[in-house]
């Protein structure tokens, strides 16, 4: 019995160039993606960190990514290096030029941090969406094309739209805390391809059955 593709896979699809095994593809240390997450993308699959953006080392911020996610094409995550101060009259950054721009007041490089980006595992991002700093997406969710998410999102929801709301949640609130009890996405690949008609189904029983 095969268990499908190996998660250290470039191209886990036969003859399809266009989705990469994203932890294959990452190269920065502070990027952290779990096994069997894709990124599909007809343009430029090898070109995802260049969606991160405004990732400075200096921020000390990390993207953390779960297993079994689904990345549709351009879905981009703006993280804490892209943030001004906004107490002052101006948000300019001028400090940051130095050249007598510096060193004019106590604080000038404070910008707001909000800490590491977090997305659970098997979350489905569409197609343009963007994920703002700091923001944590739960286990299960999904993120409609084009949203932009500004807050956290709980599991199993369907947000959408920009600001990015709840649509609805994909099932009843004693479904999703056992689904987050079982955890399949932790099972090892055997487990989970043996179980893949009750993890592709909504038998809930059947999958506790098998945990």
């Amino acid at each position: 019995m095969s268990f499908g593709p190996s998660p250290a896979t470039l191209h886990p699809i036969p003859n399809v160039k266009r989705t990469v095994f994203l932890k294959s593809v990452i190269k920065n240390p502070a990027i952290i993606v779990g096994d069997y997450t894709y990124y599909d993308d007809p343009d430029d699959p090898m070109g995802f960190e260049r969606n991160v953006l405004y990732h400075f080392e200096f921020e000390g911020d990390r993207l953390i990514i779960g297993r079994f996610c689904q990345i549709g094409a351009r879905a981009r995550f703006v993280m804490n290096g892209g943030n001004h101060r906004m107490s002052g009259f101006s948000t300019y950054p001028f400090a940051v030029f130095g050249q007598g721009w510096s060193g004019r007041f106590a604080g000038e490089l404070e910008f707001p941090h909000r800490g590491d980006t977090v997305v659970g595992n098997d979350v489905w991002l569409g197609y343009d969406s963007a994920v703002m700093p700091g923001v944590s997406i739960g286990d299960g969710a999904i993120v409609g094309t084009r949203s932009v998410v500004v807050e956290d999102v709980p599991p199993y929801a369907v947000v959408a739209g920009n600001p990015a709301r709840i649509v609805k949640m994909r099932f009843d609130d004693r479904t999703i805390a056992r689904l987050l009890e079982i955890r399949w996405w932790d099972w090892d690949i055997e487990k989970i391809t043996r179980n893949i008609p009750a993890i592709c189904g909504a038998d809930i029983d059947a999958l506790e059955a098998a945990s």
